[in-house]
């Protein structure tokens, strides 16, 4: 399985109308070709950023999808006038994700990537799979994803909560507690955090 994550970049102010192009498009035949895992709006971080989640199940699924769906009513969506920017990047998932989840799990959904030295992302998948049972117990884990192509030595994970009190509660005590993060898990060379909230459209709600 992998999962194509796309940061599309909106001129400021055009949040509203992308909304209303992408629910019309979203419903016209594009999710009848593959599922799309979720697809969010940054409410602290970088503005005017939508993150949309797709899974296949490898690349080559991706590229017939791809070509399949190119061209049919709808897709792609007509928002090039509302973009600044576009990037992709394929994720892998970690082997602790839980693949099913879905639908209400925010509404708030904490996005942090970091990156490790090369060779840590095995260390960093051991001494998760050790600690998130423990975690997942107090907020809802989305999942967390490491990078194989593009850049490399990534390492995504998301997370949900139902307010900001939630989330900024949940981090205290995951500390006071020693539940999180993970003992003996690398440093990270760089950190990086966004607070994304869902669109109407999106199955992660």
């Amino acid at each position: 399985m992998i999962y194509e994550f796309r940061t599309y970049d909106l001129f400021p102010g055009n949040m509203p109308k992308y909304n209303s192009i992408l629910t019309d498009s979203l419903s016209a035949g594009r999710l009848d070709h593959s599922d799309l895992f979720a697809y969010l709006y940054t409410e602290f971080g970088p503005l005017n950023q939508a993150l949309h989640i797709w899974p296949y199940q490898n690349l080559e699924e991706r590229l017939a999808i791809r070509e399949k769906t190119t061209g049919i009513t709808g897709w792609p969506p007509p928002t090039g006038d509302l973009l600044a920017g576009q990037s992709a990047e394929i994720f892998f998932p970690a082997p602790f994700n839980d693949p099913t989840i879905t639908g209400a799990q925010g509404p708030f959904y904490e996005f942090r990537t970091y990156t490790y030295a090369t060779g840590e992302t095995p260390q960093v998948i051991d001494t998760w799979s050790k600690a998130i049972d423990e975690r997942r117990k107090l907020s809802p884990f989305i999942g967390a994803w490491y990078t194989e192509l593009g850049g490399l030595n990534k390492w995504a994970h998301l997370w949900g909560y139902s307010s900001l009190e939630e989330r900024n509660r949940v981090r205290k005590e995951v500390v006071e507690r020693g539940i999180w993060p993970p003992k003996d898990t690398p440093t990270a060379r760089t950190q990086e955090n966004k607070l994304y909230m869902p669109f109407s459209f999106s199955p992660l709600s």
